[in-house]
Order: C-alpha cells, then sequence, then structure tokens
C-alpha cells in the first residue's frame, strides 16, 4: 500500500498478535502524525525487555531476576500451585486477588496438531517442584478449550500419583450473560460445577 520503510513498519506490527492491517496502519500513523511520540524510548524499551526480563526459575513467569517476585514473596503459601498455561495467565488470577499460592507456568499447553507434547511443556519442573511434600493442591487454570483440557486431563493423570489434591477452576456462565446465547458446553459445565446456596 505505501511506499518503501511506512509498509515495514505496518507490516512489522502487523505481526504482533491481536494487530491486524488496520491497527497496524493506525499505530503506525499515530507515530508518524504525533511529534510529542517519544520513539527512541519504545526502541529502548523494546531493547531492554530483550535484554533483562527472563524467566523465574523456580515458576516460569516473567522477571528481570532469577525468581519472579511472586516466588520472593514469603507471604505467599507454597502448599497451593496454581498451574497456568502462559506468564499473562498469572497475571490475569493476580488481578482478581482471590489466589494467595504460587505459580507453575507449563509454557503452552498439548496441542498435537501444532506438534506440542508433554514433553514440549514444563512438567517435569512441575514434578520436580512437587517431589518434597510441601504441595497439599494443585489448581488446573488451563484455558477452557480443546488444549487446555487434554493438558489437564494429562496432568490430572500424572497427580493421581502422589498425595496431593487436584483441582479444575470452574467454568460455566459469564455474570452478565443470558443463557439463550450460552453455547451446549458452557451451559453444560455450569450444570456440572453448580453449588448448593
Amino acid at each position: 500500500m505505501y511506499d518503501g520503510i511506512v509498509q515495514e513498519l505496518i507490516d512489522e506490527f502487523g505481526r504482533l498478535p491481536g494487530i491486524g492491517p488496520k491497527s497496524a496502519q493506525r499505530i503506525t500513523f499515530h507515530i508518524l502524525q504525533t511529534p510529542t511520540f517519544d520513539v527512541a524510548r519504545l526502541a529502548e524499551l523494546l531493547t531492554d525487555v530483550r535484554e533483562r526480563v527472563r524467566f523465574c526459575e523456580i515458576c516460569g513467569n516473567v522477571s528481570e531476576q532469577d525468581r519472579c517476585a511472586i516466588c520472593r514473596d514469603p507471604r505467599r503459601n507454597p502448599a497451593l500451585i496454581c498451574v497456568v498455561e502462559d506468564a499473562k495467565d498469572v497475571s490475569a488470577i493476580e488481578r482478581t486477588r482471590e489466589f494467595r499460592g504460587l505459580y507453575h507456568v507449563l509454557g503452552g499447553a498439548i496441542s498435537p496438531i501444532a506438534g506440542v507434547g508433554p514433553d514440549d511443556l514444563r512438567i517435569t519442573q512441575l514434578m520436580s517442584r512437587l517431589a518434597d511434600g510441601t504441595v497439599q493442591e494443585v489448581i488446573l487454570a488451563t484455558n477452557p478449550n480443546l488444549e487446555g483440557e487434554a493438558t489437564a486431563s494429562y496432568l490430572s493423570r500424572l497427580l493421581t500419583t502422589m498425595q496431593i489434591t487436584v483441582s479444575r477452576l470452574a467454568s460455566g456462565l459469564p455474570v452478565g450473560g443470558d443463557l439463550e446465547y450460552a453455547d451446549e458446553v458452557t451451559l453444560g459445565r455450569a450444570f456440572e460445577g453448580r453449588r448448593t446456596l
């Protein structure tokens, strides 16, 4: 559409997840048309993120140190581990302010179609963390899709040999949703996860 470097920048933004061609074009033109936009700072931050950010040696969360802030926090309950697929899931759960245990980031989910098997995930590291007997409950918080369910099922079978409670996050109807718009799987899960009032 555009000549040279402008189109290259649009294409580069378009390669980011969740950014379509129109959004990539809007971002590019925002940068071009806003004289106060600090391009040097953006470039510096992108470089710094690549150089300084790593994954926590214990849980796999993003961190600028060997251990993330959650793993370093002595107020967290070491008897609870919440297993998630990606580091961004940790942030989502932390925003609820409901969970005070520790996390374990798998680095994805089992997906035979994408060529991702159990050996490609941080399952060995999870099993090592559980070996000392400190953990009493593992909460499987993988996504409620085909890959997440396969991963939760695999982990559940793997953990049955240990003296650990294994639970799964409840799923069902969203707050403010209408029954008539719910799909069969969501509605079925809502019935399975119902509780007494």
